[in-house]
């Protein structure tokens, strides 16, 4: 198929230690394949193949790719290029960064026109000539990368200097796989799982991932759905119309169409009903819906970021949870380390919060000895970074020195709790309980509640009474 083979400059990489570039090749016919991997392998890439349309578009569901190259046509005695234009769209609806290059062997302007308006980066007529075909493959792979650096480099200036966005102390180790990722997705528009303990900083992650999006400039609009009681849940997310039901008495806008060109947070993710999750998916698989009570499709462009505190995969297993739903939310995962796998940030933390609350409540504090420091670091911090500022906010109001003792942190008696519970009041006991049940079901809201004899909503009231 080719028509030359000059030597052309190896592929560029941004460090030694980078792997090849990776370049995804389709095409139905054996020896064009071949014959594209013979010409690029040497020359430094690394090449995986697809027959069909459909092998390409799980390869790109499964993989990362600095390049695609693909044919317009995949059926026998076809000339027209619609599978590969048709491959071309869905690839731009999977990644509209990767650079596509399509090629065939009935070029004409007309599908060349269609292909690039559709988003190819270059076009290749077969047979190809190898100087051309290299120097298009290096090019696009070059601008890829440096487009890549381009936006990391952004997101990371913008998470140093943007104002506004909220402070995310994180220099322990096991934080940085975290903040790369939000560095690196937050500009992108995917939609994000952020997954982790209560209290762990989820929130914040979904506001700095907003923060860096381009969407900034629009509404961040948060919804705590395991407090949504299931006979409201629909009307808060999607909104209803005047006489949708007995209490419905004007038009009300739900979270999605409030959040539209925005962001849409939806937190305890877990806990949405089944029933609903089949609602919640329609809008996120053709952002169309339809108010409470009335007929009229809505289209809304929201970008979805949503959290929670179980493990989804083993809700799915025991189908508490829909698959096709949790793919639709889970385009990227953040997992957020408990504090007590992070005990670095525990002095830095401290210190942030005791600035926070000694301007708040004025309070000359200076610091916190180095026996509170030390109670601190060895503490499990069940609640994690919510706790240890709940408890830092306490510390302040009742400390009488210029430096926050052991005393005025309560940890100790907390410790202490299973031998002096007649010393300690019923809320203090209340919230040991609700800790350890917490403690017990590995964070699940609805477990522990259900252990505690308790309504979800009525746990959530009390976690958020003792700042757990």
């Amino acid at each position: 198929m080719a028509t030359t083979n000059t030597q052309i400059e190896a592929p560029r990489t941004d460090r030694r230690d980078d792997p090849p570039p990776c370049v995804l090749i389709a095409d139905d016919q054996p020896h064009i394949l071949d014959a594209l991997e013979l010409l690029l392998e040497p020359e430094g890439y690394r090449v995986e193949r697809a027959t069909s349309p459909r092998m390409a578009l799980e390869a790109l569901l499964s993989g990362s790719y600095d390049a695609v190259l693909i044919d317009l046509n995949y059926t026998r005695d076809t000339t027209s290029g619609q599978e590969g234009l048709d491959l071309l769209s869905q690839i731009q609806e999977q990644d509209s960064q990767v650079p596509v290059i399509v090629m065939t062997a009935w070029a004409n302007v007309d599908v060349a026109v269609e292909a690039m308006r559709r988003g190819a980066r270059d076009f290749i007529q077969k047979p190809w000539d190898n100087v051309r075909l290299l120097t298009i493959v290096r090019t696009q792979i070059d601008l890829y990368h440096a487009m890549r650096r381009a936006q990391h480099l952004e997101a990371e200036n913008r998470m140093l200097r943007a104002e506004g966005l909220p402070e995310m102390i994180a220099a322990a180790p096991a934080m940085q796989a975290a903040l790369a990722t939000i560095a690196h997705i937050g500009p992108s528009g995917a939609n994000v799982l952020i997954t982790g303990e209560h209290g762990t900083g989820k929130e914040v992650v979904a506001q700095m991932l907003h923060g860096l999006s381009q969407r900034a400039s629009r509404m961040l609009v948060a919804v705590n759905t395991g407090a949504l009681p299931e006979g409201i849940f629909e009307s808060e997310l999607f909104g209803h119309v005047k006489g949708a039901f007995t209490d419905a008495r004007t038009d009300r806008i739900g979270r999605f169409e409030l959040a539209d060109g925005g962001t849409l947070f939806l937190d305890e993710i877990a806990n949405v009903p089944l029933r609903q999750q089949a609602r919640l998916l329609r809008v996120l698989e053709s952002g169309e819906m339809e108010r409470v009570g009335s007929s009229k499709t809505r289209r809304v462009d929201v970008r979805v970021l949503s959290a929670t505190n179980a493990n989804l995969n083993v809700e799915v297993e025991e189908g508490r949870f829909r698959a096709d739903l949790l793919f639709r939310l889970n385009t990227v995962e953040i997992h957020l380390p408990p504090l007590r796998d992070r005990r670095e940030d525990i002095p830095p933390l401290t210190a942030h919060f005791l600035a926070r609350h000694t301007q708040r409540y004025r309070k000359q504090i200076a610091g916190v000895t180095p026996a509170a420091l030390m109670l601190m670091m060895q503490y499990d911090w069940p609640g994690n970074v919510r706790e240890l500022g709940h408890t830092l906010e306490r510390a302040v109001l009742m400390a009488h020195g210029s430096q926050i003792d052991v005393s005025d942190l309560g940890l100790s008696k907390l410790r202490a709790s299973s031998q002096a519970l007649e010393e300690m009041s019923l809320e203090s006991v209340e919230s040991i309980l609700i800790r350890k049940a917490l403690a017990r079901c590995q964070g699940n809201v609805s477990q522990a509640a259900e252990a505690l004899g308790l309504s979800r909503g009525a746990l959530y009231r009390r976690m958020e009474k003792y700042g757990i």
